[in-house]
């Protein structure tokens, strides 16, 4: 078997593989919790700003 196509074959199953890994459902509220970090920060600083008023 050429290199070339054990490369291809093991590069198509790691992207299979990621695919299914990223939208498993047990990695749902994970990545909820990552999409709402830059908004975190946001919460955070106007939240302060309301004390100190």
């Amino acid at each position: 078997m050429d290199t070339r196509i054990l490369f291809t074959v093991v590069s198509f199953l790691t992207f299979i593989g990621i695919i299914l890994w990223a939208y498993s459902a047990r990695r749902r509220a994970d990545f909820e919790v990552a999409a709402n970090l830059p908004f975190a920060d946001e919460f955070d600083t106007q939240a302060a700003e309301k004390q100190h008023v």
